[in-house]
């Protein structure tokens, strides 16, 4: 996809720029207001130290900045840049996210690969449970696709259960998706997910704000947080148990000033705790993508490309089932009778309450079924049916 020229940085303004990043103890929280008041990395360097201090700079922070430390450091970055094909976007910088420039705390500078023209455009994170239900797979699944399909882009933080059922739901139907890092770019993390990241970096964007060859802390993933929700016009809770780390990002959307929706869940599953205590603290139920798009302010709703396909995708798709399955319509039905959204149901468990049919005729309704959407197959000869 052709997007227009970006303001590239020299070499000396990144090497500056990293620099500035690695300095020991300089947090956004005391870099952005030194480069508020000094206008640039490079004047930030050549301060001395009592100027600094005088700026609310401890003096070891402003030792370091002044003795250059950080330098050849920073040349070691520059050079893992180049190798991993990593573009360095600062503060300030036309492709830094305004909305991100916004919140209390923005990073001095992020780390991207690919896309950098899908800021541009309407983002909404998509964020739940590393062990989600199969009902929040096909909840995530199904509400990442049609927001795509309308142009809107996801963004999710690329970890195990949700988060990668979002992506991958935004790519299937070859939509835009941003995945923030909780460690460097050239630290995938999950480790099962790295295929995953190649398909992102070259067809949608990812994003970090650690310099590279940083690991995948612990501490990270909180901070990690903030930028999904920050950069995202509106964040959507799936599911989460009791203290799941998406109620954090769920409060740190709202105190950024964004929408927060929460898909809702069966009251007996421990995942639905966090969606649906946030439904009753105020955050909207959201049952499809149209509820995201028709909240949208006119304008940005105008200017969407696919809202009218996401419409029409959103639409309850209605089978026939007696056109489709013929004489085995009746064991269609009764396999849809058994199988739940919000759990899954073993192929034993199938075959038994289907006792009139033989084995393989389930196995061949149930595929007939996974391939008109109306049933998934789940790793152990499980079976949900698809929301």
């Amino acid at each position: 996809m052709a997007t227009a020229a970006l303001p590239c940085l020299s070499t000396e303004e990144e090497l500056y720029w990293l620099a500035l990043r690695l300095v020991h103890g300089l947090g956004p929280m005391r870099a952005i207001p030194l480069l508020e008041a000094y206008r640039s990395p490079q004047a930030i360097f050549r301060a001395s130290v009592s100027d600094l201090e005088m700026r609310g700079v401890t003096g070891s922070v402003a030792r370091s900045i002044v003795s250059g430390c950080t330098f050849d450091d920073a040349a070691a970055q520059q050079q893992k840049l180049r190798q991993h094909r990593v573009t360095l976007v600062p503060f300030g910088h036309p492709s830094y996210p305004q909305a991100l420039a916004n919140i209390d705390d923005p990073p001095l500078v992020l780390f991207s690969k690919g896309r950098l023209d899908i800021l541009k455009g309407i983002l909404v994170a998509m964020v739940g449970t590393r062990r989600p239900t199969p009902y929040g797979v096909a909840a995530t699944e199904r509400v990442s696709a049609d927001l795509a399909r309308a142009g809107v882009a996801i963004v999710s933080g690329m970890a195990r259960g949700v988060d990668t059922a979002a992506h991958r739901a935004a790519l299937s139907v070859d939509g835009g998706t941003v995945a923030i890092f909780g460690s460097a770019i050239d630290h995938i993390y999950p480790a099962e997910n790295r295929r995953m990241a190649e398909e992102i970096g070259e067809r949608g964007l990812l994003l970090s704000e650690y310099p590279m060859g940083t690991p995948a802390h612990p501490q990270n993933f909180p901070m990690r947080n903030r930028i999904v929700s920050g950069i995202s016009y509106a964040t959507v809770i799936v599911e989460g148990a009791q203290y799941s780390g998406s109620s954090i990002t769920a409060r740190t959307a709202a105190e950024q000033g964004r929408e927060v929706y929460a898909i809702p869940g069966p009251i007996n599953s421990k995942m639905s705790w966090v969606p649906n205590l946030l439904i009753k603290q105020g955050a909207r139920l959201l049952q499809d993508a149209q509820d995201v798009i028709s909240d949208l302010p006119e304008p940005l709703r105008r200017a969407l490309p696919g809202a009218e396909l996401a419409a029409e995708a959103a639409e309850p798709q209605q089978f026939d089932l007696d056109l489709r399955f013929g004489q085995n319509a009746k064991l269609a039905k009764v396999l849809l009778h058994v199988l739940r959204t919000e759990s899954a149901v073993k192929l034993d468990t199938l075959i038994e309450s289907a006792e009139q049919f033989s084995p393989s005729e389930v196995i061949s309704a149930l595929f007939e079924l996974e391939l008109t959407g109306l049933v998934r197959q789940l790793p152990g000869k499980q079976f949900a049916r698809v929301w």
